[in-house]
């Protein structure tokens, strides 16, 4: 497994964090999602292969927040 590490900002509770966690998920290959609001920090694994980092900031995006690869 490979987790690839996001910081995150304008998140600030727990519907931040649903919203970057239902975006991230529909990426194919991502097998598990950690998100903290109160940190602002997004950890993504795969099931292998690595994460095709521009899909998740995309995803991030699409969520409404911004990310770069911590």
């Amino acid at each position: 497994m490979a987790t690839t590490q996001y910081q995150v900002t304008g998140m600030s509770c727990g519907h931040c964090e649903v919203a970057i966690r239902s975006e991230v998920e529909q990426i194919p290959g991502v097998s598990g999602i950690a998100v903290s609001s109160s940190t602002g920090h997004l950890a993504v694994s795969t099931d292998g292969a690595p994460i095709d980092d521009a899909a998740v900031l995309a995803a991030v995006e699409e969520a409404g927040y911004t990310a770069a690869v911590a």
